[in-house]
């Protein structure tokens, strides 16, 4: 499926995007004119090939798909792409938080200081053996007083910054990009899934007073923490909307397909009374002549393969149950919940279930609301639903271009006033805990 939107006559830089989903893959492209307004100029999206719980299980199927995406929407655009942005979901995504300060001797902050901070910072990075997708400044510390957007002009003995690193598994990332490699595309970045998601659907304000941004894909959930700016905390559950599909696929004896179908057309998250008197056809409109059965009848259905709603809804809660656990467990670890915690945006193809903000607010008990893409123009309505958070933010994280440190510089590069200092990795945990608790 492809969408068409003109594209303004005077663009300054174009971008693409693909995002990699165990259930769809779908491509962007994106322009920003000269005066900095973005535009969607094409999308594509297909059914996904060669790729499970965020990792690539089949590389000539996956690169097939991936190129079928960026095809549609190259169509649409009436633009050709040749390097892409990506996003990852899986591969054993984690953060970390590595604290680095150096000594100031009360004077005044420049540039300079901050620049050498996060160069000095460069060398503490740890990821053994691990892939560093991020490595991005969350909080600058003045003497131990953390929360500070911006140190420069202030005055200070010791100048620190927490870095905020997003490490993942390296063999499924090469994986992702030798797929993109293979569609005969370059690739620009690797993102996480949850950075690209939350530069999508929330809010600047959200992001520096504290949210919960929990995404849920097909195989994989992602429940992240942003604070202060940027994002603080990470959990990959390897458990999504797919489950509930195998669920209703497993309860009454149909195909994945028949399951997929009824979860999307006919499940809910929340019961009501009529569901028990409401019958739902288990065979799709092309699955049989009206009125009759196709094929052996799913357990418990009626002679016309008719399944009673509230036996479906039955199974879709029960699942959500043990997800919602989960997620829970997740954001009590990094120290998201209670009444302080705030506000959860649910977003991910499997967030569009109905009925399932209310469910998720009412397992979690905190206010829960649905993250969607901006209104960009050129965007589609299709493309609007949680389901393309992802690949929106994508296009949204390349345009910003974040500050990741690795980038800064040249390592150990001039002279240097102070020597900088290794917070341990406990006490930079308990910096974290700390600006979780004065941000929620």
């Amino acid at each position: 499926m492809a969408s068409r939107a003109a594209p303004p006559r005077r663009l300054a830089r174009t971008f693409a995007a693909v995002n990699i989903g165990s259930f769809r893959i779908s491509a962007m492209i994106m322009g920003e004119t000269e005066t900095g307004e973005l535009q969607v100029l094409g999308s594509g999206h297909r059914a996904s090939a060669g790729v499970k719980r965020g990792y690539v299980t089949d590389m000539a199927a996956a690169a097939h798909a991936i190129r079928d995406a960026i095809d549609r929407a190259e169509k649409s655009a009436a633009i050709p792409v040749r390097s892409v942005w990506i996003a990852c979901a899986g591969a054993g995504l984690a953060s970390n938080v590595v604290a680095v300060d150096i000594e100031i001797g009360g004077r005044r902050i420049e540039d300079e200081d901050v620049e050498q901070l996060l160069i000095e910072a460069q060398g503490m990075i740890q990821p053994d053996g691990r892939t560093v997708l991020h490595a991005q400044p969350a909080h600058y510390t003045l003497d131990g007083a953390h929360g500070v957007a911006n140190p420069r002009g202030l005055h200070a003995e010791r100048l620190g910054v927490d870095i905020h690193v997003m490490l993942a598994d390296g063999a499924p990332v090469r994986n992702l990009t030798e797929a993109v490699h293979n569609a005969h595309l370059s690739v620009e970045g690797v993102v996480a899934a949850p950075l690209a998601a939350g530069h999508a659907c929330l809010t600047i304000e959200e992001r520096e007073l504290g949210v919960a941004l929990v995404e849920v894909g097909a195989d994989v959930t992602n429940v992240a923490v942003f604070a202060g700016g940027m994002l603080l905390g990470l959990k990959a559950l390897p458990m999504g909307s797919a489950d509930i599909t195998d669920a209703i696929a497993s309860s009454f004896g149909i195909r994945r397909s028949q399951a997929e179908r009824l979860k999307c057309v006919a499940g809910s998250a929340i019961a009501s009374p009529a569901d028990h008197r409401e019958l739902i056809p288990v065979n799709g409109p092309n699955e049989a002549p009206e009125g009759a059965a196709a094929g052996p009848l799913a357990r418990g259905a009626d002679d016309k393969n008719r399944i009673v709603r509230a036996e479906l809804v039955s199974v879709v809660t029960q699942q959500l149950a043990v997800l919602t656990g989960e997620i829970s467990k997740a954001l009590k670890e990094m120290g998201f919940s209670g009444r302080s915690a705030g506000q959860v945006v649910l977003t991910g193809g499997g967030a569009e279930l109905a009925g399932m903000a209310d469910f998720v607010q009412g397992a979690l008990g905190q206010p829960v609301r649905l993250g969607r893409p901006p209104q960009l123009p050129g965007m589609p309505e299709a493309h609007l639903a949680p389901g393309f958070a992802t690949l929106a933010g994508l296009c949204l994280y390349a345009a910003e271009d974040p500050v990741d440190i690795r980038a800064v510089g040249n390592a150990r590069a001039g002279a240097f006033r102070g020597a900088p200092r290794r917070i341990g990795g406990l006490e930079a945990v308990l910096r974290m805990v700390r600006a979780l608790k004065e941000n929620f």
